[in-house]
């Protein structure tokens, strides 16, 4: 009997659907990502996070910051699964390259693996995946420059590689994926100049380019970019004028050029823009007069320019914070220069300096405290006495005060200069901000943010407040602390070493979400031609062991103090029991686990704040090496918080503190140390 073609044809159909299913239901298995999967009796397309089309055949995989994948993710036979059109993968502490085979999902449309541990060059095949909507890789270890084959990406809506370690230009080819709305390359280290071709894709609304080392000027093609809401190229290296091209992008909310070398005037056209939410020029080589109206908005910073002239009026409610930095403005509002008559003008009259006109503002501030009432007073110590008061802009500050004989102590006098000097050099956002001060014999004080918190140290020794503080806020302090002693230590010249890092000159905001280092009396600048040699000088417990014998401060000591400040804050308490318990030799010290020491007024951490916990450990350890040279530079430890590139975590009851103290479980790489 002979069998119809078409009945063969259809069979041969059926038994290679029936293959390629079983392919796809033996590769989730031989993947070790669902535990005990081999076990399941439900179908594959109910395991967790996997959806299936009508046919049985796996379309998305999303198990996003549920599963511990390790390398697993690099065995993972991606060629088993044609229809997959959805892989999700964030937060799931993968480790290693991503592996070329990724490249034969033809079909991917949705690629997230970010937040991950992700290092090496990206593979050209990611270029075959041409069907891509949205590709997320953001905060890896990923290195190399950008595939010029991203340009084959014609159907992208949303692109984000920021916060790795990408290098290399932007590559023009960028300019093709006319479809996208948003890109972010961010905290990365792109260099060369913004490629005109950017402004090929007129569908964009959000760019991100910050925090790189991008040069040259701003291209006049990004005024074709119509739709931009946001744009943010602060922290770079870009120079020239802000480009009048812009004000075609008056979709413009957001609109952040910060910390560049840009120069001419502040742009008249911000007053054209439809609704500005926040604008921020600040930290650039700006001159000429402030605009006479800008439009109103939330938040707009001319800081650490070179303006002139005066301040209009219109800009009373944004107080003067807002322009300190540049030498020659006056206003009428309170709290500026007041300017002069036209009439009384005269070539030869000198600039007022913004940094000096808050001495006009001494009846101001005895009128706030009452003539420095101690119901005022929310703290004392060796220098005098901090302040609360509201000034009559309704600014609420800190007024850190020297009284009358402390002023007339010569190493006093000189400490309270010593802080005003460094403060009016120091630009960062964990360091407080000084806003002005008064140096007159009846009122010596330093106008500081107010910090509702008070000190790290008052929180840690408070039960409520402690408790308030949890895990992953801890965490996030002590990188807080570790960026703004980085930037101390690598980006300001000379050095500046602060020589009292401890809990009590670490503040805290409101939410006890953001840490700010404070009081630089002591701190000193780092002379490359000298000995730097000094007395003793910090808190008790915190001080570095050589300096009681060498009398020689460098940038180590800080970073063995952040060290002690790092355990105290995972500890609740001064760690210095601790630390000598383990300088000894002894069997309790080895056999003392790490979750042994973590403060216990707070439930244990979950896997993943257990996870940062211990990175964070590892860390302090290798800043509290006996050795100074021993120790990693404060730019490293910055890097490897800002990388996510962690070693590979383990059970906290299973990492003991001998192991910590001897590095035996750090796997990120090798420490930078000079």
């Amino acid at each position: 009997m002979n069998v119809p073609n078409i009945v063969i044809a259809a069979g041969s159909v059926a038994t290679s659907k029936s293959s390629s299913l079983k392919q796809e239901v033996q590769a989730l298995m031989e993947s070790g990502w669902w535990s005990g999967s081999s076990n399941f009796t439900t179908s594959h397309c109910d395991w967790p996070g996997i959806k299936c089309n009508f046919g049985g055949s796996i379309t998305e995989i999303d198990i996003a910051g549920n599963i511990y994948l390790g390398d697993k993710f690099r065995k993972f036979k991606f060629s088993s699964f044609p229809n997959l059109v959805r892989l999700s993968l964030s937060n799931n502490q993968i480790l290693g390259c991503i592996p070329f085979e990724i490249g034969s999902l033809s079909k991917l449309t949705h690629l997230n693996l970010s937040h991950n541990y992700l290092t090496g060059q990206l593979p050209l095949s990611l270029a075959n995946l041409t069907k891509l909507v949205k590709f997320d890789i953001s905060f890896n270890g990923i290195t190399g420059s950008i595939p010029k084959e991203f340009g084959n990406f014609k159907n992208l809506l949303e692109l984000n590689l920021s916060h790795n370690k990408f290098t290399g230009p932007i590559p023009s080819t960028l300019g093709l994926l006319t479809n996208l709305s948003n890109l972010n390359l961010s905290f990365n280290e792109i260099n060369g100049s913004i490629v005109s071709e950017i402004g090929l894709l007129k569908n964009l609304l959000n760019l991100y380019l910050n925090n790189n080392n991008l040069v040259g000027q701003i291209p006049l093609t990004i005024g074709h970019l119509t739709k931009l809401e946001t744009l943010n190229l602060n922290w770079n290296m870009i120079s020239g004028p802000i480009p009048t091209e812009l004000a075609s992008c008056f979709l413009i909310k957001f609109l952040s050029l910060s910390h560049n070398y840009l120069n001419g005037s502040v742009p008249s056209w911000v007053k054209d823009l439809y609704a500005p939410i926040k604008i921020d020029l600040s930290y650039n080589n700006l001159t000429g007069n402030v605009p006479i109206s800008l439009i109103r908005m939330r938040e707009f910073n001319l800081s650490y320019n070179s303006l002139e002239g005066r301040v209009p009026i219109i800009f009373k409610n944004y107080g003067f914070e807002v322009f300190i930095g540049n030498k020659d403005l006056c206003s009428d509002i309170k709290g500026f220069a007041q300017c002069p008559s036209p009439s009384l003008i005269s070539p030869s009259t000198p600039p007022l300096a913004l940094e000096n006109i808050v001495s006009r503002m001494e009846d101001d501030i005895i009128e706030a405290t009452e003539d420095f009432d101690i119901r005022y007073c929310i703290g004392t110590g060796g220098y005098g006495s901090v302040y609360k008061a509201q000034l009559p802009s309704g600014k609420v500050v800190a007024l850190k005060k020297l009284n009358h004989l402390e002023a007339e102590d010569p190493t006093v006098d000189k400490s309270f200069r010593n802080e005003v000097k460094m403060m009016t050099e120091i630009r960062h956002r964990n360091i407080v901000k000084l806003h002005g001060y008064c140096l007159h014999k009846r009122c010596m004080v330093l106008i500081y943010e107010y910090m509702e918190r008070g000190s790290l140290f008052c929180v840690l020794n408070n039960d409520v407040e402690a408790v308030e503080l949890d895990w992953t806020k801890r965490v996030n302090i002590i990188k807080d602390i570790a960026h703004a002693i980085s930037y101390m230590h690598h980006d300001c010249n000379p050095i500046i070493v602060h020589r009292d890092i401890s809990s009590n000159n670490i503040l805290l905001n409101s939410k006890l979400e953001q840490a700010f280092v404070s009081d630089f009396g002591i701190a000193r600048l780092l002379d490359p031609n000298s000995s730097n040699q000094t007395l003793v000088a910090g808190t008790y417990g915190y001080i570095a062991p050589e300096l009681a014998y060498t009398m020689v401060f460098t940038e180590k000591c800080d970073v063995y103090s952040f060290g002690v400040v790092a355990l105290e804050i995972l500890m609740g308490i001064h760690p210095g029991e601790l630390l000598t318990t383990l300088s000894s030799s002894s069997s309790s010290s080895r056999n003392m686990m790490l979750n042994e020491i973590l403060d216990q007024r707070l439930p244990p951490p979950n896997r993943i704040v257990a996870r940062d916990i211990f990175f964070v450990a590892t860390i302090a350890f290798a800043c509290l090496c006996t050795k100074p040279k021993s120790r990693p530079t404060m730019n490293w430890v910055s890097q490897e918080f800002l990388s996510r590139k962690k070693p590979i975590a383990k059970p906290l009851h299973v990492v003991s503190l001998w192991q910590l103290k001897n590095q035996e479980n750090y796997m990120v790489g090798d420490i930078e140390t000079q």
